[in-house]
Order: structure tokens, then C-alpha cells, then sequence
């Protein structure tokens, strides 16, 4: 139902405004306050927190409900559509009900190229949805992603945000289905891979309390680091080396134009 409540036969329209969101159970609400607390002592401005909170509420139902929203906007000052707006604007937050594991696959330009594409279409057959759908069994939801951050390794597929590199159509057909029977899958780099609520908590700024979890955390591929080894004097395996200028290119101030008889 949108901001009307609609009528019963054909989704008319009857203006009649939704009602206000529900509220947090007191037991939930006092734990998600004493949370906030936390995370908005961080920052010198309270709104300044609005997108871990967004996070945190996330961490507690899957996805960013009224409720969260209300909870958001009443902590902060804000107003519900001010929440909304950010809620609405960036794809890490969910606006409706999904999998403990979202399984992302990178369809960008060389993802796409290396076989990215290939592996949507299959992993969307094999586990019957669509884009942005939830297999029944509310295990795994699939959604395609315009960039992983990481081309080295392409292609990508992520899980609740954990790089698995260089993928095929076949060994992401056996990550979906150990997901789904509850098998261990472990991310080629970074910590261990936890459920999508457990992830959400940790993107709101709280530690990832689980042993050797914060150790494990993986970094980029040599490629993406290039830059990074430059500046700090160390020499790359391989560098393209800048173009050269050609000798007769001007050094400055404007072209002059030839004169008559040049």
C-alpha cells in the first residue's frame, strides 16, 4: 500500500492517508536507543548519522521498514520524508523483505565482457527469480550490481557485500546452492561471511565480534593498488609509461598561426 490506502477492486485510489508507522516493541526500542546513542556521539552534527542508523534498523528487521524510518526521523529530529529520501536513494538499503544472503553479480562493462552477464542469466535460472527477487525459501536474494570495485578479479560475484573472485556460471551455481543448504562459504579475501542482518550491523560502524573476522579482511588486487605503491616510492611489477610529448608540440601560450609563405 502507497501513502493512500487503496480501495479493494482495481487499486483506486480513495485518498484516504496511510496511517502512521508502528513503533518498536519498548524492549527493541530501548536496545536500538541505547545503539543510536553510540553511533550519533561519533559525528559533531546528529544528522551526520542518519545513514549508519539506517543501517542499524536495517540490522534488526532485514530492510528498512516504517517502523525504521519512524525510528530514525524521531532520534534524529528529522522528518519521515527526509529520512526517506535517503533511504530511497542509495541501493544498500532495502525497502522490502529479502534473503539472509544477497548474491550480487557484477554486470558492468568488463565483469560484463568476462563473463558476468553469463553468470546472471544462469544464476537467475537456477534459482527461478529475477532481479532483485527472493528465492522462496528466503535464503537468497539476486540482484545485479554496476560495479564491485574490483577488476582485477573480474568477474565478480559479492555476498553480503564479500568478494568471490573470478567467477564462472558453474562454481556460482554451487555457492548459491551451498548457501541454501546451509553449507560453509568461505569469500576468496576478506572476513568470514556472515547473514545479511549481521552485515548490516556492522555497517552501521559496531564491531564484527567474531574471532579472526577483523584479521581476515582482505584488501584490493595488485592492479588497484598500483597508484597506491607509486606514491609510496615502491616499484609496481609493471607500469604503462606516460605518453611522450612530440618535439615540435608547443610548451605554452597560444598556437601561433603560420604566416603567409610558410
Amino acid at each position: 500500500m502507497t501513502d493512500v490506502a487503496m480501495g479493494a477492486t482495481g487499486g483506486v485510489s480513495l485518498g484516504i492517508p496511510q496511517m502512521p508507522a508502528p513503533d518498536f516493541p519498548a524492549d527493541v526500542r530501548a536496545r536500538l536507543e541505547a545503539d543510536a546513542k553510540e553511533v550519533i556521539a561519533r559525528y559533531p552534527g546528529s544528522r551526520s548519522a542518519l545513514l549508519p542508523l539506517l543501517h542499524l534498523v536495517q540490522s534488526e528487521e532485514g530492510y528498512v521498514t516504517r517502523t525504521g524510518i519512524r525510528f530514525c526521523a524521531e532520534v534524529l529530529g528529522l522528518t519521515t520524508a527526509e529520512v526517506t529520501a535517503v533511504a530511497t536513494f542509495y541501493t544498500m538499503y532495502r525497502r522490502k523483505p529479502s534473503g539472509d544472503y544477497q548474491v550480487g553479480v557484477c554486470t558492468n562493462t568488463l565483469c560484463a565482457v568476462m563473463g558476468g552477464d553469463a553468470i546472471f542469466d544462469e544464476l537467475k535460472q537456477h534459482l527461478g527469480v529475477g532481479n532483485d527477487e527472493t528465492t522462496e525459501d528466503g535464503k537468497v536474494t539476486l540482484e545485479h550490481i554496476e560495479c564491485n570495485a574490483a577488476c582485477d578479479f573480474a568477474p565478480v560475484v559479492m555476498i553480503n557485500w564479500e568478494f568471490f573472485d573470478n567467477q564462472t556460471p558453474e562454481s556460482a551455481k554451487q555457492l548459491v546452492d551451498d548457501l541454501i543448504a546451509g553449507r560453509e562459504v568461505r569469500p576468496t579475501r576478506g572476513a568470514p561471511l556472515c547473514t545479511y542482518k549481521e552485515t548490516a550491523r556492522i555497517l552501521a560502524g559496531f564491531p564484527d565480534e567474531r574471532p579472526g573476522a577483523v584479521e581476515a579482511s582482505g584488501g584490493a588486487g595488485p592492479a588497484s593498488l598500483t597508484g597506491l605503491r607509486l606514491h609510496k616510492g615502491e616499484t609496481p611489477s609493471r607500469v604503462v609509461t606516460q605518453r611522450a610529448e612530440p618535439d615540435d608540440r608547443p610548451t605554452g601560450g597560444a598556437t601561433r598561426a603560420p604566416e603567409e609563405g610558410e
